[in-house]
């Protein structure tokens, strides 16, 4: 079926040695010998494991994908990689994220492998495996777990992530008891996937989408939707179509199909996360893609969809609304997305999207009346932010977004946790929060903690929102005014080290502006005095911390960035 030599040929083609013992070997899983006569090896990439919950069900998703290589006259390969889960790893799981992306780039390299379906669901299991793929450059294909159902507590729908942070601080202002509140665990997540509202790992399955890197559809079906099955089978027959075609990657990924992402992200109002990870995945692809394009391309663009953290409905209620495909057709009609951008399935994502239904207003909404306008990411630059920071003005108060307020500065997330609940602490909702030393280099991993939790007395007092800075990331099920992302980091000396209690801050987000109001005279007398951090002392950290590129940068490592290709490693002697 396919004339084209294949990749795998290097393997079980030789009728040697070497040929001998790669077939042979294989041969003890029962595989009879017309599997390696020329079908297309497809590499199934999975990141299951139980300590990750989004990804749990994966096993089931890839027996799903393997009928469809079948179907297709492939030969399937089910392997594993490193699995993050956001939910249980310390201290973080982007720590790991780089790691992961060398784990699937590696394991697909030296591998007998013609295509690759990566099957990926929570946070950072989407990034590294697009990334580490992205450096293989095969022809490849992204299939999402899919988002749990809604969560439904006291007769009221709750979102994972986002009804937590809005919990915990009612437990913590008196507002609920600790036993409403353990009981609203099993309410939340109730079903297999990842979370339901546009967090992080929503917003990059609907990235993956944006990208073309799936079918149309993939970002939103729920997991334990029939429909997922579906699309996972046909997933796996279009990877045996796209070796065939030699649909690579690199025909994929373009700078148009990720200005296209950026976009979406707007419309969807998602998560600031996704600013790292693309700017990570296009680096790796060869695409020049900065922190000033989400300004420049993304941050005017209207939100259409009225998901949580930034409106009321949930994965689910998207789906069933349209889901993304109804998104990009607004984006396309409205002349935001280039819908000739090339997608996995051969055809253009305008061809994808031309007939998409809406059939829910209230959740999708239309271009020319939107949910929230201006709604993309914003840039925030200054002498407090010299290369950058972002703030996600959908999930902002908009009283909030021009501020000026006297520093409250936590050395460290210790010190956040051991003071932030002091009744003595001099702090009202004036006050600008401020959290060192949590970026790529200064945790390390950069965790998602810039979501400060605002002090109890406050609560108590009705304070619903403050201004808060950090080298941090925070959640996509977060909200807030939250300036995150500070590059350069604390860790390395950057201005948001020599911050102090007292500073005067002024924040101006339409003015793009993120100033510390103290002289330059005065920080160079501060920065005298400063002391670096002292590095991990061995093991995967140490190498982390002395190769992590900023924030602004993607957070890849720096000998990472680019692709090596899929050239095939020496025979083994």
């Amino acid at each position: 079926m396919n004339k084209r030599k294949l990749r795998s040929a290097a393997w079980f083609g030789p009728n040697d040695f070497h040929g001998f013992l790669h077939r042979g070997w294989m041969k003890n899983q029962g595989w009879p010998a017309d599997m390696f006569e020329g079908k297309p090896v497809i590499g199934i990439c999975n990141t299951w494991s139980e300590l990750t919950p989004c990804n749990a069900h994966f096993r089931e998703l890839a027996e799903w994908v393997k009928k469809g290589v079948l179907e297709a006259g492939g030969f399937p390969v089910e392997f594993p990689v490193m699995s993050l889960g956001e939910a249980n790893m310390r201290p973080t799981a982007m720590l790991f994220r780089n790691l992961a992306s060398m784990d699937v780039e590696e394991s697909i390299r030296a591998n007998p492998i013609d295509g690759v379906v990566l099957l990926m669901g929570c946070d950072k299991t989407t990034p590294a495996l697009l990334m580490g793929a992205a450096s293989c450059d095969l022809p490849t294909i992204g299939l999402s777990g899919g988002p749990m159902l809604s969560g439904k507590y006291n007769g009221q729908d709750i979102g994972s992530g986002t009804g937590l942070w809005q919990m915990s601080d009612d437990v913590r202002a008196g507002k609920m008891s600790e036993e409403d509140f353990r009981a609203a665990e099993s309410c939340m997540n109730r079903s297999k996937g990842h979370c339901m509202t546009m967090g992080t790992a929503s917003t990059m399955a609907c990235m993956t989408e944006a990208l073309g890197m799936s079918l149309p559809g993939n970002a939103a079906i729920p997991a334990v939707d029939a429909r997922r099955a579906t699309l996972a089978q046909l997933t796996g027959r279009r990877a045996v179509e796209m070796v065939v075609a030699d649909l690579r990657m690199s025909k994929v990924l373009s700078r148009s199909s990720f200005e296209n992402a950026i976009r979406v992200n707007a419309a969807i109002g998602g998560s600031t996360n996704a600013v790292i990870h693309l700017i990570a995945i296009a680096r790796r692809a060869g695409i020049a893609l900065e922190l000033k394009d989400w300004d420049n391309i993304g941050s005017t663009l209207p939100c259409l969809v009225n998901l949580q953290p930034s409106g009321k409905y949930l994965m689910e209620d998207f789906y069933y609304a349209g889901g993304l495909p109804a998104v990009l057709k607004e984006l396309i009609e409205a002349g935001f997305l280039d819908g000739a951008a090339q997608t996995v399935n051969g055809k253009t994502i305008g061809e994808n999207v031309a007939k998409a239904p809406v059939w829910n207003r209230q959740v999708i909404f239309p271009h020319q009346a939107p949910f929230k306008k201006n709604a993309g990411i914003a840039v925030v630059v200054g002498n407090l932010a010299p290369d950058g920071a972002v703030i996600k003005p959908s999930a902002a108060t908009p009283e909030l977004m021009k501020h000026r307020g006297r520093a409250v500065v936590f050395e460290n997330i210790e010190d956040f946790e051991a003071r932030i609940d002091d009744p003595n602490l001099e702090i009202d909702a004036s006050s600008v929060m401020v959290l060192k030393y949590c970026g790529p280099k200064g945790y390390p991993g950069m965790p998602e903690v810039g979501f400060m939790r605002l002090p109890a007395k406050l609560l108590r007092q009705g304070v619903k929102d403050m201004v808060r800075i950090s080298d941090a990331r925070m959640s996509g099920t977060s909200y807030g005014t939250v300036v995150l992302h500070v590059a350069p980091e604390a860790a390395i000396g950057g201005p948001l080290a020599l911050v102090q209690t007292g500073d005067m801050i002024s924040l101006d987000v339409a003015a793009r502006q993120l100033i510390l109001e103290v002289s330059d005279a005065d920080l160079a007398e501060r920065r005298k005095k400063w002391v670096a951090l002292p590095k991990p002392e061995r093991g995967y950290a140490r190498l982390y911390v002395d190769h992590v590129l900023q924030a602004n940068e993607g957070a890849d490592l720096d000998f990472l960035v680019g692709s090596s290709g899929a050239e095939i490693p020496r025979e083994s002697h």
